[in-house]
């Protein structure tokens, strides 16, 4: 297989893999148990590393044994349990539980690997560890792991997929239904554990979480609806991913840290442009709204004042300017768009009701 184009199906599967109990993690707000995890599965791999050389022969090469990602994900689950302990006695809050486990456990692995003569001459490299090994001619065995982790992640999501939306959305209702949160919690993180796992190895602690995190959040911005969250975020994981392989060739980067990037500047782009939760698109729909507002309080003003004698004083565009406290300039404004949304006519400095605006005024009423 060319190598470009297996770096590229790595890199789509790793993504794919990692964002579908990302998607999971970022709507239950756990989202900083990925860092904590992706770091401290370092800790269960060398513990398993000696259990292996030390308590299983026959294994040549220790390091491609499975009872490492069994120690990986133990110890991803030791994380979180210790994480939710110390949160639960209500004397710290998830993130400063986060803050103290997962540096404790991912320091004394480093410590482990630099000080033990059993790992001195093992390619357990911390570097490695952080920023992986992508775009370094991985072979297909990662492929295969990762393959089998996605097919696993799917599968999970395919058959609790009610649980998991249950217990997302609401605990209480789940629980009522015989559904346990606490289960389906711990389930969704040994599948963060095992994915974590399988993936630093090839592209790093750094974008493990970026993956698990950033096209989640950036699909968050685009859709309400979870399935189609899934999809884009997906898509939003692959696409990234292949676009910051490509990227980094000419830049002659990091190929992780360029994918971070191009995550990075994909979530800046919709935080900016979403059409409904962007800044920009819900800066124009405040300016929108002022001015519908606007338009409404003048036609409401009209409306009251639409049958007395004295009509054409209330409805004299300098009455209005200062019946309504704005200046020259947004009054003559406000009537120009109301104009032009046919709410009212204008003759000379006088204005009048057309049937649109009487049903603008009386709906605004009636919804008071």
């Amino acid at each position: 297989m060319n190598s470009d184009l297996q770096i590229m199906l790595l890199a789509s599967v790793v993504a794919a893999a990692c964002v579908l109990p990302g998607v999971f993690l970022v709507l239950r707000r756990t989202a900083m148990l990925s860092d904590a995890i992706s770091h401290t599965a370092l800790l269960g791999i060398v513990l398993a590393f000696l259990v292996v050389i030390n308590f299983v022969p026959g294994f040549e090469r220790p390091l491609d044994s499975p009872l490492l990602v069994i120690g990986a994900a133990l110890i991803g689950l030791l994380t979180v349990t210790l994480v939710e302990l110390l949160s639960n006695t209500g004397r710290l809050n998830q993130d400063a539980a986060i803050g103290l486990t997962f540096p404790a456990l991912f320091s004394l692995a480093v410590i482990m690997i630099s000080s033990l003569p059993a790992l001195e001459n093992v390619h357990l490299d911390t570097d490695v560890v952080l920023e992986g090994n992508l775009g370094f001619g991985v072979g297909t065995r990662s492929l295969w792991i990762m393959l089998a982790i996605l097919v696993i992640n799917f599968l999970f999501l395919l058959i609790f997929y009610k649980q998991l939306k249950l217990t997302t959305f609401d605990p209480g209702l789940a629980a009522s239904l015989g559904i346990s949160p606490v289960l389906v919690h711990y389930g969704l993180m040994s599948l963060v554990s095992v994915t974590a796992v399988g993936a630093f190895n090839v592209v790093g602690a750094i974008l493990v979480v970026a993956l698990i995190i950033a096209p989640a959040v950036t699909a968050y911005l685009l859709t309400d609806r979870l399935i189609w969250m899934i999809i884009l975020s997906v898509l939003i994981g692959v696409v990234c991913s292949i676009a910051g392989y490509w990227l980094s060739i000419p830049l002659d980067t990091s190929t992780s840290g360029t994918i971070v990037a191009v995550l990075g500047a994909a979530f800046g782009l919709v935080f900016l442009f979403a059409p409904q939760q962007g800044i920009v698109s819900q800066s124009a729909r405040r300016r929108n709204q002022k001015w519908e507002f606007a338009q409404t309080a003048l036609v409401i003003h009209l409306q009251n004042h639409e049958h007395e004698p004295v009509y054409t004083d209330e409805a004299n565009v300098e009455h209005c300017q200062e019946h309504m406290q704005w200046t020259h300039d947004f009054t003559e404004r406000v009537v120009h768009l109301a104009q032009r949304e046919n709410l009212l006519k204008r003759r000379g400095d006088v204005l009048f009701l057309t049937d649109s605006g009487r049903i603008r005024a009386n709906e605004a009423i009636e919804s008071v």
